[in-house]
């Protein structure tokens, strides 16, 4: 914003520093002055003024009011002191209304009878155009420069053209319409504020002026309006219209109330000084909700701790009266003061802003930086979150790529899991038809992912820990990951790897017995499916996703996949770690092939060889099974890799031959089990 320096120095008796200098002071003091130019025998200050402080500083006498407190130089108020003429009398040339008083907070109206048209002094002229506004005429020029000068957009009405004599605060009817005074025409509706007569719109509130009430060079009468309106309607009319003016500009930012009336009396007085003229006794003054002064209690303490400076008290008293704060109270005890804040200093609202101030202008060079006092005790671990970021991680070593999902899924997917159709609950106001329901399970959702990037990549291995929903209120944390041309016993390795790197003990697995209540039951194909148990507890579930599904999504590769209820794992997790060092000496390995009924689980075949208890046993991993016809009917075969190593030295085949025999005849105890050589 364009501010001339002429201007600023005319509220000081004393001489300002020159351009530049000033310039520099504003910047040390948390302004931004962008440019300092010359125009004519004046210079053009270009200040950025922070949106908070526009309330005082979209006005020269802000920015002077600050160059008083950086400079120390008195600032002197602009003279509002006026004559009254003689049997004249404000109710004579108008009366005025306001139909919503939230819209217009404050209207103040004068008037002037009798003035002169004709063009402005020099200096007026030169002022306006330093700040970027063409002179018009006295009048027009006198009300734009009062709004520079004070910040409060004011406006001028030929009292004889307005229908009436009566103004009106109102919002614009549909399909009204109204010409402004350059010639633009528009289209009103209700959100927009307009000032009217008792028959048209005379003009759109906070924006601009309409064309009927223009001043010309005939006019002799004057109604001069100094409203305060609300800032959201003005924003939102000026954005619907796609009009921005000076005086909208400054409504849109909001400002002090308490203006009005000061802007109005400097205005009549230099009409009276510049146009002749007599001024109406009184004034139009509707202002229901008045504006008072806020009073803030402040702790030197508290002041001196936030800004990290011992401030003497003296100067925090010189530096809240250079600011026009008032000191209505003083604690000696607590060391407080009780400041008065005045209504123009919309931003400050709470002890910390006046604080903020006092900083600014004591000058933040002079505070030196200092490390804070303060302990650094780290935060406390949240293990809801350090599983979770663990199970990522193991996932994520594991060659999985996590994605994260929507919470809803659509009919399709709903088709998926029949079983549990009575759980379903869905969502009122869906934002399509595909997230018509709150998820029951991670696993549809994970399938659709498959289905987009099936075409493009066959090593899809994907995985989301995400909630799912139940009726009646039932929301829960799952673990499921899905794998493409994987098999049962891959997916097996991919929970054991998570069980173990999360630290569980005591998982194992359990022939699966699909029941309506089962997660995702209609789902899995059953003679591959395998229940997750930690003890006696169903934690979840492992196996080939049914062939039916794989199918009706196009899949030629089967789908492996597990589903974990997490809440559940989450109990039986731990940190805790036993440290094994590793035998500097070399493995055995020896292979048994059994040939044992269809019905038997390989876990039964595991139990029974970790029955015998030799140390030398160091692992046991099943490495095939086959079912074929050369087999006998109803059997099959499976194929265990058994890992023999001592902690202190080389074995011997004689000590691998022993215990080999020992499991071979271990195995063989259970009837229809037979070792194959």
């Amino acid at each position: 914003m364009n501010f001339s320096y002429n201007f600023l120095q005319s509220f000081f008796l004393k001489k300002l520093p020159k351009p530049e200098k000033l310039a520099e002071l504003l910047i040390l003091h948390s302004f931004e002055v962008e440019e300092v130019k010359r125009v004519g025998d004046d210079f053009v200050l270009d200040i950025g003024v922070l949106p908070n402080r526009a309330a005082d500083c979209f006005s020269h006498m802000g920015i002077a009011k600050e160059c008083s407190v950086l400079t120390g130089f008195d600032f002197q108020l602009p003279k509002t002191q006026f004559k009254e003429g003689k049997g004249l009398k404000i109710g004579d040339f108008i009366s005025i209304e306001v139909k919503d008083k939230t819209a217009c907070l404050r209207y103040f109206a004068r008037a002037v009878s009798g003035v002169k048209i004709g063009p402005s002094p020099k200096w007026l002229k030169d002022r306006l155009n330093s700040c970027g506004l063409r002179p018009i005429n006295n009048i027009v020029d006198i009300t734009n420069y009062v709004m520079l000068e004070t910040g409060q957009p004011l406006h001028a009405f030929d009292g004889d053209k307005i229908e009436g004599k009566k103004i009106i605060v109102r919002f614009a009817r549909s399909k009204e319409k109204i010409v402004t005074l350059d010639e633009q025409k528009f289209d009103l509706d209700s959100d927009v504020l307009v000032i009217t007569d008792e028959k048209n719109p005379v003009a759109i509130a906070g924006i601009k002026g309409g064309k009927i009430p223009e001043i010309d060079a005939k006019t002799k009468n004057l109604i001069i309006e100094s409203a305060n309106f609300n800032p959201a309607i003005i924003r939102k009319a000026s954005r619907k219209l796609g009009l921005k003016t000076d005086a909208s500009l400054r409504f849109e930012h909001g400002f002090d109330p308490n203006m009005a009336s000061f802007a109005a009396d400097r205005v009549v007085l230099l009409i009276q000084k510049l146009a002749g003229g007599k001024i109406a006794k009184g004034s139009v003054d509707i202002y229901p909700d008045k504006v008072l002064p806020k009073t803030l209690r402040m702790d030197l303490n508290y002041l001196n701790s936030m800004l990290g400076k011992n401030i003497p008290e003296g100067v925090v008293k010189v530096i809240l009266r250079k600011l026009g704060f008032q000191i209505v109270k003083e604690e000696k005890k607590s060391r407080s003061l009780f400041v008065k804040v005045p209504t123009i200093r919309q931003d400050v609202t709470i002890q910390e802003d006046v604080i903020e101030e006092i900083g600014r202008v004591f000058g933040y060079d002079k505070i030196d930086p200092v490390f804070p006092l303060s302990s650094a005790v780290p935060p406390k671990n949240n293990l809801d979150i350090f599983w979770q970021e663990l199970t990522k991680d193991i996932m994520k070593e594991a060659g999985f790529c996590e994605v994260y999902n929507y919470s809803f899924f659509g009919q399709e997917e709903a088709e998926l899991l029949k079983s549990q159709k009575g759980q379903l609950i869905e969502v009122k106001n869906p934002l399509s038809s595909e997230q018509k329901y709150l998820r029951l399970s991670l696993l549809p959702n994970l399938l659709k992912d498959v289905e987009r990037n099936i075409n493009y990549t066959k090593n899809i291995r994907i995985f989301e820990l995400g909630k799912i929903f139940r009726k009646p209120k039932e929301e829960k944390l799952m673990l499921a990951g899905l794998m493409v041309a994987e098999s049962f016993y891959h997916v097996k390795g991919v929970v054991d790897h998570l069980l173990e790197g999360l630290g569980v003990v005591g998982a194992w697995y359990d022939e699966y017995k699909p029941t309506p209540e089962d997660s995702g039951a209609s789902m899995w194909y059953p003679k591959k499916c395998a229940e997750i148990k930690i003890g006696d507890q169903e934690i979840g579930f492992l196996g080939e996703i049914s062939p039916k599904i794989v199918s009706a999504l196009g899949f030629k590769e089967n789908i492996v996949s597990f589903d974990i209820d997490f809440e559940k794992l989450s109990r039986f997790v731990s940190e805790e770690k036993e440290y094994r060092p590793i035998s500097r000496f070399p493995a055995t390995i020896r292979d048994i092939a059994i040939l044992v009924p269809r019905t038997v689980k390989v876990d039964d075949v595991l139990n029974k060889i970790n029955e015998v208890k030799e140390e030398l046993v160091v692992d046991v991993d099943l490495f095939d099974t086959y079912e074929g016809e050369e087999l006998p009917k109803g059997k099959k075969n499976l194929a265990f890799h058994i890992i023999y190593q001592a902690k202190n030295r080389t074995l011997k085949s004689e000590e691998v031959d022993k215990t080999q025999n020992k499991i071979i005849k271990t195995l063989e105890e259970n009837p229809g089990w037979q070792i194959r050589k």
